[in-house]
């Protein structure tokens, strides 16, 4: 599974009419889910409806025949919906493009230098936290088409939509609520009546239907967009070194939240249908479909969990499913886009608000903050608050740092140096202990010596009636360079205060930092002994070493 070698070759070893015939039953049906969602993805980022097709149809296509996962579906997915209006009210379409192409680079550099496993280094709780995020500002972003209101300006940020909409909510429409009402209704009972059909295309084709027939006074796609039914065409962005600086930051955001959003739906498709993806070649995979993405006429694209379990429900069993759905939905593009203008935006606000819902996970947010401990509840609601009242730039940036810097602590909590207890001759129970000679002072280091944990490294007293040091690290993993300098520091102490520094049960990290730092030639090879009882042996033979000298010295 190391191989960079795409799903889809792998299964057409196997591949059979009816392996086939399950894959095109399920491309068929989750392109029929895939549609409507599309749509509205688009229109939630700021672009055009047949923008999401694209993406769809692209990237889908793309990421599905060079992906690493049998049952994969990408597209245009919620989590990115923020960013892409962003990056485009700032630098418009080209922006988009390059910030995009930019990403799809990065993310096939990661899968280049095997980097799938990055996810394992996001903590739950920013994943948590800004996806709960990225859910409530779709929600805030959908309420004007949804109760119909009409903005003096058109607000970027999520905080100044949600003063527009209590600043105007005087002008809600009625008409537009009891749609978008209706809309909701159809989306949460519907599969309880008939789950072989989508409720969302069910609930496009009534409110599309209701507000025909009754001409009610709410904005269809059409009243706000225009239509277009073309085939995507190839744009390449007039770049510049502004714009790419400009639009750096964003590219990193976008490949960072590719990457974790679709080896997380690779990883629960995994445990969907018993298999095991290959995590670097669907970085790849996405670096591609994202860079074809954008190049015609696309936006950024991703693994799409919900469209993947509706994938494997409906009998998919390998990569052409996902080629299946993408060439469905150019199909619809070709043939059915014109009817597209017929849908009410507060149906496409309803079809986001259930999206947002069931991507916020507040059900695992509620049981984080029962029974997680204090500090990874405050990055979770940092993470949380910052994705809604700033970005995911700030909100990635904020909540790792403070990640780090919370585990930081806690390492540098459970690392000790703590010298030993010396029981005198015939005291307490003395079969269970160890010998140590009256000129010996033993420390026993424990837990990982990082710049956290380098100021536990005591110092030497220059009155101290010992003449040997033994520091006991069997239970150091870990030495960074600040933490060595002070036992640099401790060893030039003892040397001034005539102490010998032996060292016990040095592990193999440590040890290649003490050779590479100068200090195991410096100290010599006798210094460091693989056990306690060689390294007491040790202190022994160095006291006698220190009384031949002096008798030597005294005659």
């Amino acid at each position: 599974m190391f191989e960079l070698r795409p799903q889809l070759l792998l299964s057409l070893r196997t591949y059979s009419g009816q392996k086939f015939g399950k894959d095109l039953i399920s491309g068929v049906i989750v392109a029929i889910i895939a549609l409507p969602l599309s749509i509205a993805l688009a229109l939630a980022s700021g672009v055009s409806p047949e923008q999401g097709l694209y993406t769809a149809i692209i990237a889908g296509f793309l990421i599905a025949a060079l992906g690493g996962s049998k049952v994969q579906i990408a597209g245009p997915t919620a989590a990115f919906a923020t960013i892409v209006a962003g990056i485009v009210a700032r630098n418009g379409m080209d922006g988009l493009v390059t910030a995009t192409v930019l990403a799809g680079v990065i993310l096939v550099l990661m899968g280049l230098l095997r980097m799938g496993n990055m996810i394992k280094y996001i903590p739950y709780t920013i994943t948590t936290g800004f996806t709960a995020g990225i859910a409530v500002t779709i929600l805030i972003g959908q309420l004007k088409d949804f109760l119909g209101l009409t903005f003096r300006t058109a607000p970027v940020e999520t905080m100044e939509k949600l003063g527009q909409v209590v600043e105007r909510i005087g002008t809600i429409n009625f008409a537009a609520l009891g749609v978008g009402g209706l809309a909701l209704v159809i989306l949460i009972f519907w599969n309880k009546l008939c789950a072989k059909v989508p409720a969302s295309l069910i609930a496009v084709l009534v409110t599309a239907a209701a507000v025909k027939l009754l001409h009610l006074p709410v904005n269809t796609i059409g009243d706000l967009y225009t239509i277009s039914g073309a085939l995507p065409a190839l744009h390449v962005p007039a770049l510049s070194y502004h714009t790419v600086a400009a639009v750096l930051p964003d590219a990193f955001t976008i490949a960072i939240l590719a990457a974790i959003e679709s080896l997380l739906s690779a990883v629960v498709a995994d445990e969907m249908i018993g298999a095991t993806h290959n995590s670097n070649m669907e970085l790849i995979a996405q670096g591609v479909g994202n860079t074809a993405s954008a190049l015609f006429g696309g936006i950024p694209a991703t693994g799409a969990i919900a469209r993947t379990a509706a994938n494997i429900k409906n009998g998919g069993v390998s990569p052409v499913a996902g080629m299946v759905h993408s060439v469905v939905l150019l199909l619809v593009l070709v043939l059915l886009m014109p009817y597209a203008a017929l849908i009410p935006m507060p149906c496409i606000a309803a079809i986001l608000f259930q999206v947002a819902y069931n991507m916020s996970g507040w059900r695992t947010v509620v049981r984080v903050i029962k029974r997680a401990p204090k500090s990874d509840i405050a990055v979770l609601v940092l993470t949380f608050v910052l994705t809604v009242v700033f970005d995911l730039v700030v909100a990635i940036a904020v909540g790792l740092t403070l990640a780090c810097l919370l585990f930081m602590k806690r390492m540098a909590d459970v690392s000790v140096v703590e010298e030993w207890d010396y029981v005198e001759q015939g005291e307490g129970d003395c079969g269970r202990l160890m010998e140590v000679p009256a000129h010996v002072m033993v420390y026993e280091i424990t837990g990982p010596m990082f710049f956290g944990a380098a100021d536990k490294i005591p110092h030497m007293d220059a009155q101290s009636d010992k003449n040997v040091l033994i520091l006991r690290m069997r239970a150091v993993p870990a030495l960074d360079i600040t933490a060595l300098k002070g036992l640099r520091r401790l060893c030039g102490e003892c040397r001034a205060a005539g102490v010998h520094v032996v060292f016990s049960h040095v592990n193999e990290q440590p040890m290649s930092v003490f050779e590479k730092s100068g200090l195991f030639e410096e100290l010599g090879r006798e210094q460091f002994q693989p056990n306690i009882d060689a390294a007491l042996a040790r202190a022994i033979e160095l006291e006698h070493q220190d009384l031949l000298q002096s008798v030597g010295g005294a005659s």
